[in-house]
Order: C-alpha cells, then structure tokens, then sequence
C-alpha cells in the first residue's frame, strides 16, 4: 500500500493499524444524559450575558430579537437533526458541511465551530469569575484576582471532562436540574416580593420619536440578536456527542427539540422577571445580572447564598461548552485539519489533550482582552461577540449544507428527517446571515470581527500549506467520500476505506 493519495484536492494518508485505537470514545448516554448536555452548555445565558442587549434596544427590543433567535433555533435543530442521525460520527457541523461542500467547506465550518466553543467556554469563566467574587465577598468579605479564579475554574472542569463520558453525561444532568431549580426559585421570588414592575421593563429612555417599546427604533434589533441567542448558544453541540450515545440516531434530535422547549421557557422567565425587578437601565450592564436579581428581592446573606446555588447554572454550561469544543477540536484533528495528537483520547476515552489546548487558548484570549481594557467592564461582550460570530457563521454553513444534502444525496439513509424541511433550514440560515451582517456593520463588535479574521487567515495559510496534505480517512471524510454509504464507523469500523482510497 502506497503512503497516500490525492482524492478532491486533498491527500490522505495511511492511519496505521493503531491510529483509532489511540483515539477511542465510549456510548455512555441516552436522551437523558444528550439533554443534560445540552441544557448545560446553555442554562448560563440565562444568568448572564443576555442583558448586555438591553440599553441598546430596550426590553421591547429584546424580546423581538428573542422570538427571532427562537425560530432560528428550532429550524437549524430540525435540520441537524437530519444530519445528525445521518451521519453518526462526531464531526457535527464540519462532518455535515465536508459532505456537502468538501473538504475546504468542512474545515471553513468546522473551524467556525472551534471558535464558537473555545470563545463560549472564556465568556463562561469571565461571568463566572464575577459571579465568585460577588460570593466570596458577601458571604466572607474576600476577593480574588479574576485571572486566579480562570485559572481554578479551568483546570477544575478540565479534570472533570476528562474523567469519562459517563461522568460528563452525569453531572450534565445533575447541574441542570439544579440550574432549572434555581431559576424557578427566582420566579417565585420575584412574583412574590412585589418588586416586579411593567415600569422596570421599560425603563430606557427613549429617543425622540420613539417609544417605550423600541425607545431607539426598529434598527438596534438587529443589533442586540447575538444577546438573545445567548438563551440558545450551544444546544447545537448534540451531534459532537453521537459516537458518546446509545441510539445516536433516535435520541440526538429528539434531545435538542425537548431542550429547545426547555430553554425558551428558562429564557422567557428570566427576559420577563429580572428586568422587572432591577429595571433594563440598571441590569443592561451588570456582570451578574441574576446575583442583582436576587440581591432586589432577599436580604443581602441570604441573596448571596441563592447565588451560590445560581453559580451552578455558569459552571453547567462550562463542562457542556467544554465538552463541545473537546468533541470539535478531536474530530478536525483526527481527520488531520488540526494536528493529530490533539485528537489523543488515553485511558479513559476522552479528548484530553484537546481539552488542554482549548482552555490554554481560552485563557490567553481572555487575559489578551483584560490588557487591552475588557477589565473595565466590555470584556465578556467582547468574548461574547467573538463566540456569537464564530457561532452564526458556522449556523450558516450548516443550513446551507443541509439544503445541498437534500439534492446532493437524496437517496443517503435518513433515519430522522426534518418536520420543517428545505424551507426551515432557509429561513434559519437568512436570520444567521442576518445576525452575522449586524456584527459586520456594528462598530462596537469590531475587535471580535478583527480577532476571528486573524485566526481564519492564520488556519487557512497552515491548512493550505500542511493540513491539506494529511488528512486521514476518518469516519466524517470516509462518509462524504463514499457518498453516504459508510455512515456509522462504530458498526462498519473505522478503516474500511482505506484499500479503496490509498493504494
């Protein structure tokens, strides 16, 4: 057998007989375990970083951008899920996007995802290193530097994702109970405490011309869209986990439509409430917009300890975010986009090396960003802003390659198919690109527009010049090249390609 072969403008190389073993993953969850992991990466937009949008478009504004993001989500997780139970492996969004537009597609796509995770997963530490201090400070009168508590809450989560998928799954499930108990417990309060006013909601001033509802106009809508989805952002993350579930197939779309209907609820009571007690001017630029939530309505100690719990939400949706770019950054790699030792699993079947070099990556943008000021307060939105274009780029690529699928393979296996069809992946891909031209003209998101097109022009030059040239028959690539016949590697293996392609 030669070494390699040149097939649709790439070579792929020889695994060897040992390659996949080294980069083994393990079944451990079922519709449950797949909807604690979506919940998880989620449920933290709920305690911070959505209000971030209010200033700028009022409460009316947001509420507009949320029914907006929601119809989004709910075509893009019905097309997925298509995809998904398609394409059992767990490339997600680069294994759909490789079998539709190729291997620069796939890597495009997949690199988009990269971003949207590793960027989600600082935003997470960033909100929750304040959430900490806020604790710690009312509860024991001490704080720590914010750098001190990325570093904590890294290699604490990095520990725990590396521990096994069923751990992972476990604790998924766990934390977003919690996370959901506590959000209920906020509701109750709020209603019951009486400081909840329709005069909160509306509280911007408006322009002149404008009203209370849209006090600056329809235009900023557009704007505060990335602030809403972050209700949303990471429920997309399921198919990563589809060579990690039982019934891959069956369970990953149910799993997103049943968190889907989770998270709008969460999200619709958190939009509602907390404006309605602390007010959209005070709580557009809060840090720990729930911690001043319960700070409105309970006594000062007793605040503090509820937010203890409300910390929980943050700390769920790091190990799921962790989980998402762990699983995206381990499937690049074991295709060969990335280097492939990131794709190494160990002893325990989990991406460990991958899970390091994201949270290194993670960590060194945030510190990049509190140098140049972010400390001052603009540094989560920046990240944010980073993990939200990251994220509706790679939406886009995604719709645009179920809509190819559809004509490209309309005879591949579909074990699952779209209640929505061609017409729900179009419209959930004109409001991504909608989303992503809002970024592009708005001024105050440039810097994370100048960050992702120095890491795109980066990856692309080292993807040109030595990636391209080492790509190995992974499941993702040997299902795109056989046109959808070789779906499943867990049943068919992982190899069995190779005699056909490299010779």
């Amino acid at each position: 057998m030669a070494e390699s072969r040149s097939v649709s403008g790439v070579k792929y190389t020889s695994a060897g007989a040992d390659y996949f073993e080294k980069r083994s993953l393990k079944r451990a969850a079922g519709i449950w375990g797949l909807w604690g992991l979506g919940i998880a990466a989620v449920i933290s937009g709920d305690f911070s970083g959505w209000n971030f949008g209010l200033a700028a478009s009022g409460w009316g504004g947001m509420v507009v951008a949320f029914v907006i993001v929601v119809i989004m989500y709910f075509g893009m997780l019905f097309s997925i899920g298509e995809m998904s139970a398609s394409m059992p492996h767990t490339g997600g969004a680069y294994s759909f996007a490789r079998a539709a537009m190729g291997p620069w597609g796939g890597f495009i796509t997949g690199l988009a995802e990269t971003i949207e995770y590793v960027a989600t997963t600082g935003v997470i530490v960033y909100f929750s290193a304040g959430y900490a201090n806020g604790i710690t400070s009312a509860l024991f009168a001490f704080e720590l530097p914010t750098w001190v508590w990325w570093i904590i809450l890294y290699v604490v989560f990095i520990a725990l994702n590396t521990a096994g998928a069923a751990i992972s799954f476990r604790f998924a499930v766990i934390v977003s109970i919690l996370s959901i108990a506590i959000l209920v417990v906020f509701a109750i309060a709020a209603l019951a405490s009486g400081a909840w006013s329709t005069a909160n909601l509306f509280d911007v001033a408006p322009d002149p011309g404008q009203s209370e509802f849209l006090p600056h106009g329809v235009l900023p809508i557009l704007f505060v869209l990335p602030f809403a989805m972050w209700f949303f952002l990471g429920i997309e993350e399921l198919p990563l986990a589809a060579e990690e579930a039982h019934d891959p197939a069956r369970d990953i779309p149910k799993a997103g439509i049943v968190g889907m209907i989770t998270l709008v609820v969460c999200g619709a009571l958190v939009l509602v409430l907390n404006p309605g007690v602390n007010g959209s001017t005070a709580l557009s630029t809060s840090g720990e917009p729930l911690l001043d939530g319960f700070r409105a309505i309970l006594p000062e100690g007793l605040a503090a300890v509820l937010s203890a719990f409300a910390l929980i939400g943050l700390l769920a949706s790091l190990q799921g975010i962790m989980f998402a770019y762990g699983r995206n950054m381990y499937s690049l790699s074991r295709a060969g986009y990335y280097p492939k030792f990131l794709s190494l699993t160990g002893k325990r079947q989990t991406p460990w090396v991958a899970l390091i070099v994201g949270a290194v990556v993670g960590f060194v943008a945030l510190i990049v960003v509190d140098v140049l000021g972010g400390a001052a307060g603009t540094g989560g939105a920046i990240v944010l802003n980073i993990a939200v274009w990251g994220a509706v780029l790679a939406y886009l690529l995604q719709m645009v390659s179920f809509v190819i699928l559809r004509s490209k393979l309309p005879n591949a296996k579909r074990p699952y198919v779209s209640p929505v069809g061609v017409p729900g992946a179009v419209i959930a891909g004109i409001i991504a690109a909608a989303i992503f031209i809002g970024l592009a003209f708005n001024p105050t998101f440039l810097p994370a527009i100048v960050a992702i097109f120095v890491v795109y022009v980066v990856m692309l030059v080292l993807f040109a010049l030595f990636g391209r040239t080492q790509l190995v028959l992974s499941p993702e690539e040997e299902y795109a090249l056989s046109k959808g016949e070789h779906g499943d590697p867990q049943v068919e293996g992982y190899d069995v390609m190779e005699k056909d392609v490299i010779k």
